[in-house]
């Protein structure tokens, strides 16, 4: 037994590189804390600094170097010697990048040591940890609101409803869209791969994690791989994972597709935007009865989701004489605020269950329209924090400073033609931008010491005039408000708009020729690369992927590892 059980672990250990799936799941973790020390970590493990940077068949993307370089440019050009605070900036910016050297580099040697087989045995545990951990999290949820489906469930002032996906936080701790597009691309490497079973894991923690843009990006993919490169099968298993989201939006998550829906509307303007102060002589009536020229855009979206909510409640409560109702009405008023569906439960009047005709049974349930189950619209301790900033900088905050403002265009795109702006008004930071930290960056974020993307020391805070005049300003502006405006297409974080503001045109150029570049000069032995790249380069819209130190390093793995499987078969000479 003693030699069988060896034999097993020694076999096991060959099944999987754990090496690297120690240095997947710990380099991934949301917390810096955790990245440094696995970087440590995996260095002692696999000692070897030989990155092989150069113009010509460089081992690794030039791109990182030429970042580094183009900031220590700026730094210099900008006569910025003496002031401390900044300095700390940019060597914390430089630390980034030669993270995600050293964090590429790992990956390279993983790939160049192992056989394609055990890379994929490491990356499909890698998703099923994930998975458990994914289900993990959605199972507490279950278990603290007491509903099978918390998407749905509108109890503890909606902590949960339609935002339950942003707690589905996987493996990486990290924010729900990480998770999303982990698993998306999973999707589309197990798609390729034909493995069923891991496949639609992945496609359901994907459509778990309520992430609208991933899922919008997964079915262009789709679309592309459905009509150009596809076998029957894999047409098959698109055809399926489509269903999976259908079947998500419509029963399990309703509520997310009415969002989407006006989402769109609004983006597009598929109607005119109502003005921020409603005409004079507003009729007095309920917001639900008003018409939609008295309202604003905001009571316009407030007046759909209150009728939504009370046909739900009246399609599933039939009322059976008016005494039953004025009997539950008053039952439920003494409800006290709801920590768990068992709390709800005890407050539900005292009544037979109703049958209906077919022996349906109608179970009683409570009233959603009480306070406890509509969403709670003040102003909570974070955005108190960036209205006591905005109130301090008025001057200098053109949006935010407003009262009321409303803009006709998300945050996004006001982020973008701030940047094209800057750079038309400032000729001289058309080639290297404003610097490091100075305009668009996670970085400029986390330094302004007002909590974004982590704690920093308040005596060391840098804003840059620019950044706070720009992106701060916008995002200060949607997110201070009410959570209805807290959404992606309001935040600013772009990776391109990161390259333009801070890394100019030469910083563009680098990413385009020697980071996309790298990949796909060996289009031809990329299959599930294709589409991964592309959802990737869709994907550097919504955030500031390079300084997360998270999703790249998964897509380089997955890339190499693609490349690696046909070079022999397309470019012999890639295995130096």
């Amino acid at each position: 037994m003693i030699v069988s059980t060896a034999f097993d672990f020694k076999n096991l250990k060959k099944l999987v590189d754990w090496k690297l799936l120690l240095f997947l799941v710990l380099f991934l973790n949301v917390k810096l804390a955790v990245k440094i020390p696995a970087i440590a970590l995996i260095y002692l493990l696999q000692f070897n600094f030989k990155f092989g940077f150069s113009f010509k068949n460089s081992r690794l993307p030039l791109f990182y170097l030429l970042a580094i370089a183009i900031a220590v440019l700026n730094w210099v050009i900008s006569i910025n010697y003496f002031n401390l605070n900044y300095n700390i900036v940019l060597l914390t910016g430089v630390g980034f990048w030669a993270l995600c050297i050293l964090a590429m580099h790992q990956v390279k040697l993983f790939v160049e040591q192992d056989d394609t087989e055990t890379i994929h045995r490491t990356i499909v545990i890698f998703f099923i940890l994930n998975a458990l951990l994914s289900f993990c999290n959605l199972a507490a949820i279950i278990w603290e609101t007491g509903s099978i489906n918390p998407y749905t469930y509108q109890g503890q002032y909606q902590k949960y409803f339609i935002g339950t996906g942003d707690y589905i936080r996987g493996i990486t701790f990290d924010t729900s869209t990480t998770n999303a597009v982990l698993n998306a691309l999973g999707v589309l490497y197990f798609l390729t791969k034909k493995n069923m079973t891991m496949l639609f894991v992945c496609m359901v923690v994907m459509l778990f994690t309520g992430s609208n843009f991933t899922n919008i990006m997964l079915l262009i993919c789709f679309a592309i791989l459905f009509i150009f490169k596809s076998s029957r099968d894999q047409k098959s298993l698109i055809a399926a994972c489509m269903m999976f989201l259908v079947v998500f939006m419509v029963k399990i998550s309703p509520q997310n597709y009415m969002y989407v829906h006006e989402g769109f509307k609004n983006t597009f303007h598929l109607k005119l935007l109502q003005s921020a102060q409603p005409p004079a002589g507003k009729p007095d009536l309920p917001l639900t009865l008003m018409p939609d020229k008295w309202l604003t855009a905001d009571e316009i979206k407030q007046k759909i989701a209150q009728r939504h909510i009370d046909s739900v409640y009246v399609i599933s409560h039939p009322p059976k004489s008016v005494l039953d109702v004025k009997a539950q009405q008053s039952a439920m008023v003494t409800t006290p605020t709801p920590k768990s569906v068992v709390n709800e439960k005890k407050s539900l009047p005292e009544k037979p269950l109703t049958v209906l005709e077919g022996g349906r049974i109608i179970i009683p349930q409570p009233n959603i329209n009480l306070k406890p189950y509509q969403h709670i619209a003040d102003t909570n301790a974070y955005q108190k924090r960036l209205l006591a900033f905005v109130n301090t900088h008025k001057s200098n905050l053109p949006l935010s400073a407003q009262n009321n403002y409303q803009s006709a265009l998300p945050g996004k795109a006001i982020s973008s033609i701030q940047t094209i702006s800057f750079l038309g008004h400032h000729p001289s930071k058309i080639l290297t931008g404003n610097g490091i930290g100075n305009f668009s960056s996670k970085l400029a974020f986390r330094v302004s010491g007002l909590g974004f993307a982590g704690g920093y020391p308040q005596k060391l805070v840098y804003i840059s005039p620019y950044f706070l005049s720009n992106h701060l300003d916008v995002f200060l502006n949607f997110f201070s408000k009410k959570t209805d405006y807290h959404s992606l297409t309001n935040n600013p974080d772009s990776v391109y708009d990161q390259l333009l503001g801070e890394y100019g045109l030469l910083g563009l150029i680098a990413f385009l020729v020697w980071y996309l570049g790298y990949f796909l000069k060996h289009y031809k032995a990329l299959t599930y690369g294709l589409p991964i790249l592309l959802m990737v380069v869709a994907l550097f819209f919504i955030e500031y992927w390079f300084e997360q130190l998270s999703i790249l390093v998964f897509f380089e793995l997955l890339l190499l590892l693609n490349i690696k499987e046909n070079a022999n078969k397309v470019i012999p000479e890639y295995v130096r």
